[in-house]
């Protein structure tokens, strides 16, 4: 499969955004840790197939920056889910006056991405809940996901994968936002984690490295390079108008 090349760049980002935002603590309201961990033996609970192998499915920052012990990875597909930027996100990588969006797994389509072999060899259900619990707290605690068990269809055999998909039903959630709008989320906004745009882009960035074609990804990109290289100034003060009840939390 030929290589593109991104319109998105690390140099346009850092024209766009080249002060650091400092975090007030104002963007979201986090989920405690006995909470997380009262979702997270929930879920656990839960776990189909082998006791001693947990699979994580990655679509997002979990797969160029995982953070966890695993002992394989394959390429995987979910089918009934696609990746789509439909959370808002007002802290991290944006603020309440400037919220950006970000990644979830939303209703309907597929979804190409990467599974992750946690434990194996023995490991004992404690080992495997040690294992997966920091990136529990780091996909959990800003209130945007719910935990499901799904079906990831591997060259190997389908295995039943963790994922964190959309929770609809929460403050987080943005619904089906249209790619401009979204383009101008993600470009104006930046938060004390970095901008959304460097959020994007190595998301896309890795999804090319794999092979893996999101038109989603690739169209988004293109658009969010056209508005900050059209910027004469940065783009956090050319932000579009804050979202109703942004200061709210989540």
């Amino acid at each position: 499969m030929p290589k593109r090349s991104l319109a998105l760049n690390p140099a346009l980002i850092a024209r766009a955004h080249p002060r650091p935002v400092a975090d007030d603590g104002s963007g979201m309201a986090l989920m405690g840790e006995a909470e997380a961990d009262a979702r997270l033996d929930a879920a656990l609970a839960e776990k189909p197939g082998d006791p001693g192998t947990l699979w994580l499915f990655a679509y997002g920052a979990l797969m160029w920056r995982p953070e966890f012990p695993f002992s394989e990875r394959r390429e995987a597909t979910v089918r009934g889910w696609h990746r789509r930027f439909c959370l808002w996100q007002r802290g991290f990588r944006g603020t309440p006056d400037r919220p950006g969006v970000m990644l979830a797994l939303d209703r309907g389509g597929q979804c190409r991405g990467l599974a992750y072999r946690i434990g194996g060899d023995g490991a004992k259900a404690d080992d495997l809940r040690a294992a997966v619990r920091p990136v529990w707290r780091r996909e959990m605690r800003g209130r945007g996901y719910v935990a499901r068990w799904l079906s990831a269809g591997t060259a190997e055999g389908p295995v039943p994968a963790l994922a964190f998909v959309a929770d609809r039903a929460g403050p987080r959630y943005a619904g089906r936002l249209t790619d401009t709008e979204i383009a101008a989320r993600i470009a104006a906004a930046c938060g004390p984690t970095g901008p959304s745009a460097e959020y994007l882009l190595n998301t896309v960035a890795a999804c090319e490295a794999l092979g893996i074609r999101d038109r989603h990804l690739w169209a988004m990109q293109a658009r969010v390079a056209e508005r900050l290289a059209a910027c004469d100034e940065p783009a956090v003060q050319n932000s579009p108008t804050p979202i109703p009840g942004s200061r709210r939390g989540g």
